[in-house]
C-alpha cells in the first residue's frame, strides 16, 4: 500500500526535483552567450553575470518572452550566490578568475553561479511540497510518519542520530525530509565514477 510518505518522498526524488532543474539549469549555459571568456573591466564583468543569472532564471521558470529584470537587482542576487561559493569577498575573487582566466575563468564562475541557483531552486522546489504535506497532517499524523521514515529509511541516517528513541531526527524531522533527495541522489550515484 501506498502511504502519504510515499507519494511524497516519490514527488520530491531527485530525478523529479534535482535532476529536471539540473537539466533546465544545464540548458541555460549552454545557451548563454557571451563576446569573450575574458573581461577586464568590472562594469562588463557585473553586466555578463547579471545577464547570466536572469538567462538562467528565465529558462529554469520557463519565462517566455523573457523577462529583462532589473540589471541592479540582478547583480546584487549574484553577489549573494558569489559570496556563498568564494567567501566574504566572492564577487571580487569571481571578478580576478574571469580577468586572468584563472580557475576555469568565466566558465568556472558561471559554472560556480549555476550550481548556486540550482541548490536555491530545487530547494525551494523540495521544501514548498515537504511544507504542504506537513500541514496537511494531524498531529498523530505527524508522529506516525517519521515514524514510518524511520523504519523505512533509518538505516541510510547515521547510527548517532537514530540510536535510542531517535529523537535527533524526531525533532528535525522536516530538515531531514529536505535532505532526503540528496541523499537518495548520492545512493544512486555510488558506483558511477
Amino acid at each position: 500500500m501506498i502511504t502519504k510518505l510515499d507519494r511524497l518522498l516519490e514527488s520530491i526524488d531527485p530525478a523529479r526535483t534535482l535532476d529536471q532543474v539540473s537539466a533546465r539549469v544545464d540548458e541555460a549555459l549552454n545557451s548563454f552567450r557571451v563576446k569573450s571568456g575574458i573581461i577586464e573591466d568590472w562594469q562588463g564583468f557585473k553586466a555578463v553575470l547579471a545577464g547570466f543569472l536572469r538567462h538562467v532564471e528565465n529558462g529554469v521558470l520557463r519565462i517566455r518572452p523573457s523577462f529583462s529584470g532589473d540589471p541592479d537587482f540582478d547583480w546584487g542576487r549574484c553577489c549573494n550566490l558569489l559570496r556563498r561559493e568564494y567567501g566574504a569577498n566572492g564577487e571580487k575573487a569571481a571578478f580576478e578568475m574571469v580577468r586572468t582566466g584563472a580557475e576555469g575563468g568565466l566558465l568556472g564562475v558561471l559554472r560556480a553561479v549555476e550550481g548556486r541557483m540550482l541548490e536555491d531552486y530545487a530547494g525551494n522546489e523540495v521544501a514548498a511540497k515537504i511544507s504542504n504535506f506537513w500541514g496537511s497532517l494531524s498531529t498523530d499524523e505527524q508522529l506516525a510518519v517519521s515514524q514510518e521514515y524511520l523504519d523505512k529509511y533509518g538505516h541510510l541516517l547515521p547510527s548517532e542520530l537514530t540510536g535510542g528513541s531517535a529523537a535527533r531526527i524526531r525533532a528535525n524531522f522536516l530538515r531531514v525530509l529536505q535532505e532526503h533527495p540528496s541523499i537518495i541522489r548520492k545512493l544512486r550515484n555510488i558506483g558511477r565514477g
